[in-house]
C-alpha cells in the first residue's frame, strides 16, 4: 500500500498525497495502483463534478484578473500527462488556458538561462497555463542524460525553488503533480502503442532506450520531490497506474487548491438592480 504521509483516518486526497518538505522520498514504497478505497464506478461520478467544479472556478479566477495558477506535470513515458490534460484540464475555457510543451531545447533557449523559456510561458493574471513536462528536465533529462556537469545541474534546485518562490509572491498558485507509474505498467502502455495501428505514431525507438534508465529516472524524481516541495509549492504524487483514479486525485487536488484562494467576483456596475431589458 502507498505508504500514508499523515494519518490517514479521514485525509483528503490532498493531504495523503502531499510531499512535505524536507522529507525522504523513496518511490519504491509507494504503489502506483493504490486508491484509498475509492471504486472506478463511483470515482467517475466523482470526476464529473470535479470537472464541473473547476469550470466554476476558473470562470471565478478569470473574472478576479487577480490571480493566476500554473501547473505542472512530470512524469516519466506514458506516465499519463497528456491523457491527465485531456480528461482533467479539458474543463477549463481554451481563452483562460493555455498549455505548454518542454520538448528537446531549441537553439535560442540554450543560448539563454535555463529557467528562460520557462519564465516567459508563466500565466498572465486571470488565466491557468498547463506545463506538460517543464523546467524540471533540467534536473531530470539533463541528470540522467550527462547533458551538463553535475555540478550546475545541482544547483538547479535552489534556483528553481527561487523561481517558483517569485511566481508565488508576485500573484501565481504553484501547483505540481507528479504522476507514478511502475515499470511493469509502462511496459503494457508501450505495447499498446505498438499494437494499435492508430497509436504506433506515438511509439518511438528512443522509448525503450529511455526505459533502460528507469533506476536513473526513479532517483532523479526521488530528489526533485526532496529538495522542490517546499510549502507554498509543493508536490503532489499521484498513483497513476489506474487512469481513472489519476484523474479524480488531480482534479480534487487542483480544485481544492483554486477554491482556498477565496477569489470575489468583481463588483457590478452601481445602478443595474431596476434594469430590465426590453
Amino acid at each position: 500500500m502507498l505508504r500514508p504521509m499523515v494519518d490517514t483516518g479521514s485525509a483528503t486526497l490532498r493531504e495523503r498525497l502531499l510531499i512535505r518538505a524536507d522529507r525522504k522520498v523513496d518511490l519504491s514504497a509507494w504503489d502506483p495502483r493504490e486508491t484509498f478505497g475509492h471504486e472506478k464506478a463511483a470515482a467517475l461520478v466523482e470526476l464529473a463534478a470535479g470537472i464541473d467544479r473547476l469550470t466554476d472556478l476558473q470562470e471565478r479566477l478569470w473574472a478576479n484578473g487577480g490571480h493566476a495558477v500554473l501547473v505542472i506535470l512530470q512524469g516519466i513515458d506514458t506516465a499519463g500527462k497528456d491523457g491527465t490534460i485531456r480528461h482533467v484540464m479539458g474543463a477549463f475555457n481554451p481563452q483562460g488556458c493555455d498549455v505548454v510543451g518542454f520538448k528537446v531545447p531549441t537553439p535560442d533557449e540554450l543560448a539563454h538561462d535555463f529557467l528562460w523559456r520557462a519564465h516567459k510561458v508563466v500565466p498572465p493574471k486571470g488565466s491557468i497555463t498547463i506545463f506538460n513536462r517543464s523546467h524540471y528536465e533540467d534536473v531530470l533529462v539533463v541528470r540522467v542524460h550527462e547533458l551538463v556537469p553535475e555540478a550546475t545541474w545541482r544547483q538547479r534546485y535552489d534556483q528553481i525553488n527561487e523561481f517558483e518562490q517569485l511566481l508565488v509572491e508576485t500573484g501565481t498558485t504553484v501547483v505540481k503533480f507528479f504522476l507514478l507509474i511502475d515499470r511493469d505498467e509502462q511496459k503494457e502502455r508501450l505495447q499498446a502503442r505498438l499494437d494499435d495501428p492508430e497509436k504506433r505514431w506515438k511509439f518511438s525507438t528512443a522509448d525503450l532506450a529511455e526505459r533502460k534508465l528507469w533506476d536513473a529516472y526513479m532517483a532523479a524524481y526521488e530528489e526533485m520531490l526532496e529538495r522542490c516541495s517546499p510549502g507554498s509549492a509543493p508536490w503532489y504524487v499521484i498513483p497513476s497506474d489506474r487512469k481513472w483514479f489519476r484523474n479524480l486525485a488531480v482534479a480534487d487536488i487542483l480544485a481544492d487548491i483554486i477554491d482556498d484562494l477565496h477569489l470575489p467576483y468583481p463588483e457590478a456596475e452601481e445602478g443595474l438592480g431596476g434594469i430590465v431589458v426590453e
